[in-house]
C-alpha cells in the first residue's frame, strides 16, 4: 500500500469517531405561568363653568375615562367635594363664600351623579386595559341661577370631587 493514500485514509477515520463521540444530547422542559388581575385606570378631567354674572345658569362637562380588564364590571362613584361631602348639595367655595352647582349623570341635569349613598353611580363593564378600549363618562355640571348664587361676591370659586372606580 502507498503511504500517501494510507495517512489520509487514516486522519479521515479518526475525525469521523471524534465526531460521533462527542455529540450527545438530553432535554427537559419547564412551564411558563401568567395571571391578569382584575385591574382598572382612571383618569378625569377639570370641570371649568366660566365666568358667573348672576343672570344666567351656567353649564359644563367633563370626562372620566376608565379602562378596565376586559370582562371586569366597574362602578364610578363621585363624592361630594371637599367644600361639603354632600353628593346632593355640592358647593363651590373661595374660603368663605359658596357657589350652589351640582354634578350629574345626564345632560338634561335630572340624575345627580353621587357616591351611592346619595345620588347614583354608574356602572359599566371593561373592554380591556388598551388606550383603544378606554370608556369615558360624561359628567354634566350646572350652577344654578339661584338668590343666593346672585349673591356671591366676587371671587374664584373651587370644589374638589373625588372619584372612587369600584371593580
Amino acid at each position: 500500500m502507498n503511504k500517501k493514500i494510507l495517512v489520509p485514509f487514516a486522519a479521515g477515520a479518526l475525525l469521523g469517531l471524534a465526531a460521533t463521540g462527542q455529540a450527545a444530547q438530553v432535554t427537559s422542559s419547564f412551564n411558563v405561568y401568567a395571571g391578569v388581575q382584575k385591574n382598572c385606570l382612571i383618569q378625569a378631567q377639570d370641570m371649568d363653568f366660566g365666568y358667573y354674572n348672576g343672570t344666567a345658569e351656567l353649564t359644563a362637562a367633563s370626562a372620566i375615562a376608565v379602562r378596565c380588564s376586559d370582562g371586569t364590571p366597574f362602578s364610578i362613584a363621585l363624592d361630594g367635594g371637599s367644600t361639603t361631602g354632600d353628593p346632593d348639595a355640592r358647593l363651590l367655595s373661595d374660603g368663605t363664600n359658596v357657589l350652589e352647582y351640582n354634578l350629574y349623570t345626564d345632560g338634561a341635569h335630572t340624575t345627580v351623579w353621587g357616591d351611592g349613598t346619595a345620588g347614583v353611580v354608574v356602572s359599566d363593564t371593561g373592554t380591556g386595559l388598551d388606550v383603544a378600549e378606554t370608556i369615558t363618562k360624561t359628567v354634566y355640571g350646572l350652577l344654578p341661577n339661584t338668590t343666593a348664587n346672585q349673591n356671591s361676591p366676587e371671587g374664584n370659586f373651587s370644589d374638589t370631587i373625588t372619584v372612587t372606580v369600584t371593580y
